[in-house]
């Protein structure tokens, strides 16, 4: 702003910033999946993705902080340990740069998913100040926000309070607690049966479904066994699973179930009376899944 005090623009400067992502690296994937890496000011890296879909729905998946202290073994993110959570506009900040660019192009960005790096509710109140932001600011309506947690029942039941119409969905994987602390230490802390609790009193407050992402991974939980213990955990409780093919990591040795195995878990489930989607697995041939792109960039960095 060159029509600004020579002083001014000093002071500014020294102490102000307009915008705190700085773009380091950009994917464009054969389905037009875009993956962003943005640098923060202290120079903490997170990712962004734009998912375009083909019934025109345009969906941004957002971090919430820089790495991920939930420690989930067969993910990027929690592989790489945990750097900081972000502050409320860092989060809005990457919906609004997709919003921006979109409208530009004269399209519109239609759904959030916080589903990028990091656990939400272990940054709840940023997160929950940024969702508001988009709300108000984006106008993006609150049944097309889903934000996604791996299990903190305390705060599913503090959101389950806060009368909001956003979607809620658990990152599950697992019906044994043994198996799941095992995937994900979480469960060490909050089991099963606190976070099946939490869950009813969320549906019970909000009279909304629960969402349980299940990620389908070649003979570790793809099972017909392992679907009637999810549908008998599962068939009291107003919900739905999304069963996510496993999005191989160089830290994890994990495969993606088949498609086979797949239909026939959801056929399980179908008698217990449970809903079952497949989500299309998304930029596929780039490092769209959480925290990859970073690893990719940061690995590169070091070689020789």
């Amino acid at each position: 702003m060159s029509n600004l005090p020579a002083a001014t623009i000093a002071k500014l400067n020294e102490a102000a910033t307009l915008g705190r992502l700085e773009l380091v690296a950009r994917q464009h994937s054969r389905d037009n999946t875009e993956k962003r890496l943005y640098r923060l000011g202290d120079g903490q890296l997170i990712e962004s993705v734009l998912m375009p879909y083909a019934d025109e729905r345009i969906t941004a998946c957002i971090s919430s902080q820089a790495g991920c202290a939930m420690g989930c073994v067969f993910c990027a993110s929690g592989q790489m340990g945990f750097g900081r959570s972000l502050t409320a506009s860092e989060i809005f900040e990457q919906a609004m740069n997709f919003a921006r660019e979109l409208a530009g192009r004269g399209q519109r960005l239609s759904n959030i998913v916080f589903m990028g790096m990091g656990e939400p509710f272990h940054n709840y109140d940023a997160s929950l100040d940024a969702l508001r932001q988009i709300m108000t600011r984006l106008r993006i309506g609150a049944r097309h926000i889903t934000i996604s947690t791996v299990g903190l029942a305390p705060q599913i039941r503090r959101f389950a309070d806060e009368g909001l119409q956003v979607n809620l969905a658990v990152s599950l994987h697992k019906t044994n607690d043994a198996q799941r602390s095992a995937l994900m230490p979480v469960n060490k802390r909050w089991g099963l049966g606190e976070l099946m609790d939490a869950c009813r009193y969320y549906v019970a407050r909000t009279n909304r479904r629960v969402t349980f992402e299940w990620a389908a991974i070649a003979g570790e939980n793809d099972t017909e066994e392992e679907a009637h213990r999810l549908g008998a955990l599962l068939s009291s409780l107003l919900c739905q699973v999304n069963i996510i093919p496993l999005n191989p990591t160089g830290g994890y040795g994990g495969a993606p179930a088949d498609q086979a195995r797949i239909e026939r878990f959801s056929h399980v489930l179908r008698a217990y009376g449970i809903s079952s989607t497949v989500r299309v697995r998304r930029g596929i041939d780039i490092d769209a899944g959480c925290g990859q792109l970073i690893t990719t960039v940061t690995q590169n960095s070091q070689a020789p």
